[in-house]
């Protein structure tokens, strides 16, 4: 049999990740198998080992991989304008109907916090290292703090709206959301 090129390797290697953050956002880290990942790459599970020594070695880089996209947008920005324009649309999309019925494409930390908690200790860091990422980018002024409790609206604001029973319900969550958020960038104290 054919050995893999150094470059299918590389795409087989992002395929992995970018299917393993869609499918445990979707479906939680416990309830899906490294055979559930590989068939949704297109490869065997016997292939697995040769991108990684294991499950929770996955979920990590799945993850991290996950953030990354999440936060591109933000992080890439130059001046201050285009931060400040890049967290208005990730506030924005963050607090929609859309994120809220999607969990495949949202936010990794929504989707997955809960098992990253009870997960590996390289699961939890890269939790905590995404806590961090996505507060600093939320924070408009200099109070750290304003982030973190920007993200922490933010989070359970989309917790709670997954969990209404009708689409308006979870509107007037989400729009009750963006009214605190507002408040927390616009009014914190000095």
């Amino acid at each position: 049999m054919p050995r893999m090129s150094e470059a299918e390797k590389r795409k087989s290697h992002k395929r992995i990740l970018e299917k393993a953050g869609e499918i445990f956002r979707q479906r939680g880290v416990e309830t899906t198998s490294v055979s559930d990942v590989m068939q949704a790459a297109g490869l065997t599970h016997g292939g697995f080992y040769r991108h990684f020594k294991s499950k929770d070695e996955l979920v990590a880089a799945a993850f991290k991989t996950a953030v990354d996209d999440v936060l591109n947008g933000m992080e890439a920005a130059d001046s201050e304008e285009q931060k400040a324009a890049a967290r208005r649309d990730y506030i924005a999309t963050y607090l929609s109907l859309c994120h809220v019925g999607s969990r495949k494409d949202g936010c990794p930390l929504a989707a997955l916090a809960g098992d990253l908690n009870r997960g590996a200790p390289d699961a939890r860091r890269e939790g905590h290292d995404a806590l961090r990422r996505t507060a600093t980018q939320l924070t408009p002024g200099d109070d750290p703090a304003q982030g973190v409790a920007t993200l922490a609206l933010m989070l359970g604001t989309v917790t709670l709206a997954r969990l209404a029973d009708e689409d308006s319900n979870a509107q007037a969550l989400l729009d009750a959301g963006q009214r605190g958020v507002e408040l927390i960038q616009n009014d914190w104290p000095e």
